[in-house]
């Protein structure tokens, strides 16, 4: 992981998206900026024989914005990157689709803003459109493998423990794994090189996407509040500590963290299972999106995280735990079937740093420990859920730095955090 990626990854969401057009009208992609949308969307219409209409084209955009209609027109897949510039571009899609007919596969759209944080036109193709999340790189998809984790953890835990009993994977490895992050051009270079784009990005995201969803009054409190929420990544969000000392209103603060989820900046994990236990908490976790821009944010270095400084232990517990959600997050966007995420806590002090139920009530429930020892001390909070539930709960994984893979006790498994994207096969 020191050094710069060369390749061009393949996308899992790539495979999906070819699926998905054989049965949706309308696919939206969205994701953070600079996170492969347009490589994604500019392999799937050369591979079909169809231009892109990029809309971060200044002149392209306002040729759409005044020719909506002519702009949908023609046969063939229509391709359209970055439609959130011009959203009316959905009304004129709609048109055409009640001229037709709904028919599969008929465009595929890409955004780097949320499709509620658009204006009202966006809303166009309700019940037409369907979306999917880009997230950045998987650590599969960086080290070119198809990770198979929680289809096998679903189906067998015990031979998913057994399949991959050990680990080479050492401490210096996750923190350069944390440090870079996901995106691709980021993972193209390595050291101040790395970090001029970070800022870049957080530049960018701040100064222009920004401005382009809502009129900020206060950018550099904006950016004051990143900050802290990146000091803060992996943990309960608390919005008044986190805006302590800043001068915007408690409605501005709040306003200002959603704008920062819908530029894929931050993302709030919600309180899962609060029907399941009545001191159970009710108050979401806080993620950065990418680590590595977490890490930029907090002027972590892996040299710094490197170290056993009781500081630079307790960023690097924290950042592990985003790392680890952001992976499952991705492979969760993989899945067939729908699934709901949250974090469990409860006021009693037992915490679960995240749960996946299925469909059928089924639950797998994940602890992150940036030790390389688990105890069992540790699996409280794994070992109490599994309790609560019953036979729903399929299985427990406390994921840590160690080097070894077994089961502690019944449906409690410690495994090491590279059993994520290490292939059972």
């Amino acid at each position: 992981m020191t050094e710069p990626l060369t390749r061009i990854a393949e996308r899992r969401v790539a495979t999906l998206l070819d699926d998905l057009l054989q049965v949706e009208p309308v696919i939206a992609l969205h994701g953070p900026r600079s996170v492969g949308k347009s490589t994604v969307l500019r392999a799937l219409a050369g591979a079909r024989g169809v231009a892109v209409l990029d809309l971060d084209d200044i002149g392209i955009r306002d040729a759409v914005v005044a020719n909506p209609q002519t702009a949908v027109a023609g046969q063939g897949l229509l391709c359209v990157d970055e439609y959130q510039h011009a959203p009316q571009i959905l009304d004129a899609l709609k048109a055409r689709l009640n001229r037709e007919g709904t028919l599969p596969g008929t465009a595929v759209l890409t955004g780097s803003t949320r499709q509620d944080a658009l204006p009202r036109t966006a809303q166009a193709l309700t019940g037409r459109l369907h979306t999917m999340t880009i997230w950045p790189l998987s650590q599969g998809e960086i080290s070119g493998v198809n990770e198979d984790f929680l289809p096998a953890l679903r189906t067998d835990p015990a031979a998913a423990v057994a399949a991959r009993p050990s680990s080479t994977t050492a401490r210096a490895e996750y923190v350069n794994r944390l440090c870079a992050g996901g995106f691709p051009l980021a993972l193209r270079r390595i050291g101040a090189a790395r970090d001029r784009w970070f800022d870049d990005y957080i530049r960018q995201s701040l100064e222009r996407d920004a401005v382009e969803l809502v009129r900020i009054r206060q950018r550099t409190m904006l950016r004051e509040l990143l900050g802290r929420l990146a000091g803060r990544t992996g943990q309960v969000l608390n919005l008044t500590n986190a805006s302590q000392g800043l001068t915007g209103e408690r409605r501005t603060i709040e306003d200002y963290v959603r704008l920062l989820e819908d530029l894929f900046l931050v993302d709030r994990l919600p309180a899962w299972g609060k029907t399941l236990r009545a001191r159970a908490a009710a108050a979401p976790k806080v993620h950065v999106i990418d680590t590595g821009v977490a890490a930029r944010l907090m002027r972590i270095t892996p040299a710094k995280l490197a170290t056993l400084d009781p500081t630079a232990l307790a960023e690097f517990g924290h950042l592990l735990e985003t790392f680890v959600v952001g992976e499952l997050r991705k492979q969760v966007s993989w899945l067939d079937e729908q699934v709901s995420t949250g974090h469990w806590r409860t006021h009693d002090g037992d915490e679960v740093d995240y749960v996946i139920e299925f469909g059928d009530g089924q639950v797998l429930a994940f602890e992150v420990k940036a030790n390389e020892r688990v105890t069992g001390p540790d699996l409280k909070g794994l070992r109490t859920l599994r309790d609560a539930l019953g036979d729903r709960f399929i299985a427990g994984v406390a994921l840590s730095t160690g080097l070894r893979s077994f089961t502690y006790e019944d449906r409690i498994h410690v495994m090491p955090v590279d059993r994520l994207w290490t292939p059972m096969g």
